[in-house]
């Protein structure tokens, strides 16, 4: 049994089906079949903006449909592109085997609108929306090469939040499915998100102290 991430070839590429079979002390992500390691416990200002933002986003969704889950949580991401598979079998995530998964993410926040992407493993698909909140660590993980996969895999809505800016900025996909930014959402403006209908968020309270 792998224990360590001493034991692992940080240059080959694995599969869902490796990663069940790890005991490790650290926590991983998979991006297109690479180990990322993760960065040790958050900071508190993170802990904070997290939970404000999990409880905002919870209270908000009580007897709607949509769930919002956050981390440690596993996300099962499919890219069209890393994966050869017949467009039949592209239109099914939940007919892929273990094996043919190579992203394995662990957002912030996310929310999922459809519930027969809710495993006991966690989320088998895009959701409806992942947060991901910078620490002084992952600034560069977060908005390129994540960006880029969240892109790729189809997530309809995602945020970044920037503790030391005090700025959330919303990415949609535009008519080409590439993602376009919003001005950045700062302390005296109102966030809104087109997944979560009604909802606003002072964003001044997203980083207040109190």
């Amino acid at each position: 049994m792998i224990t360590s991430l001493d034991q692992l070839d940080l240059h080959k590429k694995y599969s869902y089906a490796d990663y069940l079979t790890w005991n490790l002390g650290e926590r991983v992500e998979l991006l297109r079949g690479y180990v990322r390691k993760m960065a040790p416990a958050p900071s508190d200002e993170h802990q904070r903006i997290s939970s404000f933002l999990h409880g905002t986003i919870w209270y908000h969704l009580r007897q709607k449909e949509c769930e919002v889950r956050h981390a440690p949580y596993d996300v099962r991401l499919i890219i069209p592109s890393d994966t050869p598979l017949s467009s039949r079998r592209r239109k099914s995530a939940t007919s892929l085997s273990d094996e043919e998964i190579e992203t394995v993410v662990q957002p912030d926040i996310l929310v999922i609108c459809d519930p027969a992407k809710i495993d006991d493993r966690g989320c088998l698909g895009a959701p409806d929306l992942i947060i991901e909140i910078l620490s002084r660590g992952n600034n560069k993980e977060d908005t390129e090469e994540k960006f880029t996969i969240y892109e790729s895999a189809g997530v309809p809505e995602y945020w970044i939040v920037h503790p030391f800016e005090q700025t959330i900025t919303v990415y949609r996909p535009d008519s080409s499915g590439r993602y376009a930014g919003s001005r950045p959402f700062a302390p005296g403006s109102q966030l809104t998100s087109e997944i979560l209908k009604e909802l606003e968020i002072p964003v001044a309270e997203v980083f207040s102290r109190k």
